[in-house]
């Protein structure tokens, strides 16, 4: 019977046993890597398997601090703008070249060279020399020098406090020099770093496999290599699991009871504090929404606490701002967003917004389209209609950002673990639409307290002004600042060492292992 059961099971998802080679754990992949070249990548599947291929000068370690890569050693001038970095000696590119200062230069300058089309050139924006060197006007860098085959020098054209922390993302990561120049395009699908991994096999939209690089200056992994079986499904990826062809998976809301209450799987759930914030936007740059006193009202008339306790089954943890809960090194002050239907409804009683007709756009997400229900109950409680409307990602993500929506339902996750990467893209007038600000909001005082945060030194002062930033963002309300997402992830009882990161460089594959 059992067997019988499982065959059902294969059948009616269109699973089938995977034939595992020895050594090698299995991952899942939502999507299809959109490339693997390091200048190129946007999306969190290449970038996760990114990791395992290349490093950068500095990386992340799991309390979120930088650490030395490729580089062993740096140092920062006093004033803030010259970075020198020491590069290790026992670096090497798969064909065995060691990593020198000149792989460092060719892949910063390629990822701001207009003809490579880097949609990541804003990371190296504050180099000295890098506005003259994409506009033609320079052959080189002038902010990016090498002094001689294991010291390199960063520039900066004033101080930038997350400039370092920038340097563990993927676009910063070392590549070699030759390899690009031979493949050209196709080296996006043939890559070639220092990381503990090496490419095998990559079949589109059906799995990646990499294989276990024996001599790593990091110490060799303790698996044989790794397979991302492509899965956009999450019931058949769930399926799999339960099946044994998957080793680990991130659990999708609709599995998250089932699994919390099995006790088969519930010892071996990680659980993560994500960096992330979800928020309802409103439009600031047009009526209704540029009404300041009709943002309060919608954020007063949404009990948040409790969608997340009911709905959302406490799979997070309740925002105060935009800033995630881990960065914020600060107290807000002030008047602290909080649900009051009655102070919703006199205010829109007051403005003269009763019966006001709002846009809500949301994904095709069923979960989304349920949660844009519950926001359109509770609006309509304060006297307010809602027109929901549902867009396919891609044209939803258009729409932000050509500001056709009233309100919206979006998140953002931190790209580097600095408070910085919560203002700047979100709510500098500099970045309206798909820089990231899609309320369009626009308040000069809090422009200038970001560039004080971007551009002080002392830890204190840029604290200071970041706070004051979001104390001014919280008063105007172009959100209503939600909750910040947990991640749960669930691992098969004969994987040891998995850790979940919450940062998705940080995990390059040398702690997990296989029970024997």
């Amino acid at each position: 019977m059992l067997l019988i059961l499982v065959f059902c099971i294969v059948a009616m998802f269109g699973c089938s046993p995977v034939q595992r080679a020895d050594g090698f754990i299995y991952y899942r992949l939502i999507a299809n890597p959109s490339t693997l070249d390091p200048a190129l990548i946007t999306d969190v599947s290449a970038s996760t398997v990114a990791a395992k291929l290349y490093n950068g000068l500095v990386r992340l370690n799991g309390d979120l601090e930088v650490i030395p890569d490729i580089a062993g050693r740096w140092t920062l001038s006093k004033d803030g703008l010259r970075y020198r970095f020491v590069l290790r000696s026992d670096v090497s590119f798969p064909d065995g070249r060691a990593v020198q200062s000149g792989d460092v230069l060719y892949s910063f300058q390629r990822v701001l060279h207009p003809q490579t089309r880097s949609p990541n050139a804003w990371i190296f924006q504050h180099v000295l020399g890098a506005d003259d060197y994409r506009n033609g006007k320079a052959i080189t860098v002038s902010g990016l020098r090498v002094i001689d085959e294991h010291t390199f020098e960063i520039m900066l054209k004033q101080p930038f406090s997350p400039f370092i922390r920038m340097l563990t993302m993927t676009p910063a990561f070392i590549v070699q020099r030759e390899v690009v120049e031979k493949l050209g395009a196709a080296f996006a699908y043939e890559p070639s770093g220092t990381g503990p991994f090496q490419l095998k096999l990559w079949k589109t939209d059906r799995e990646v496999v990499l294989v276990r690089k024996e001599h790593y200056f990091g110490g060799a992994a303790k698996i044989q290599g790794i397979a991302y079986r492509i899965i956009p499904e999450d019931l058949t990826a769930l399926t799999e699991f339960e099946l044994g062809n998957l080793d680990i998976v991130a659990l999708p809301a609709s599995a998250h009871k089932k699994f919390t209450s099995t006790l088969r799987w519930r010892e071996h759930i990680h659980t993560l504090q994500g960096m992330n914030t979800y928020y309802l936007g409103m439009n600031c740059s047009r009526l209704p929404m540029s009404d300041v006193r009709l943002r309060h009202a919608v954020s007063l008339a949404i009990d948040r606490k409790k969608i997340l306790e009911t709905f959302y089954e406490q799979r997070g943890r309740l925002a105060s701002g935009p800033v995630v809960d881990m960065l914020r090194q600060w107290q807000l002050h002030g008047q602290a967003q909080r649900y009051d239907a009655e102070a919703a409804r006199s205010l829109v009683r007051s403005i003269g917004a009763e019966g006001t007709m709002i846009k809500l756009l949301v994904t095709a997400d069923q979960e989304i389209a349920d949660l844009a229900e519950i926001v359109q109950s509770y609006l309509k409680a304060a006297g307010l209609q809602v027109q929901i409307k549902q867009l396919e990602w891609s044209a939803y993500k258009a729409a932000l950002n050509q500001g056709e929506a009233d309100i919206f339902w979006l998140s953002w996750w931190a790209d580097y673990p600095d408070a910085e990467n919560f203002l700047f893209p979100l709510f500098h007038s500099a970045n309206h639409g798909p820089s990231g600000n899609r309320t369009r909001y626009v308040n000069h005082t809090v422009d200038r307290l970001i560039e004080q945060g971007q551009a002080a030194f002392a830890e204190y002062e840029r604290n200071e002004a970041y706070r004051k930033a979001e104390e001014l963002i919280v008063q105007d309300a172009p959100w209503v600042f939600m909750w910040h997402k947990n991640e749960y992830v669930v691992q098969q009882p004969w994987i040891q060492g998995f850790r979940v990161y919450p940062v998705y460089t940080i995990d390059k594959g040398l702690e997990i292992a296989i029970r024997k």
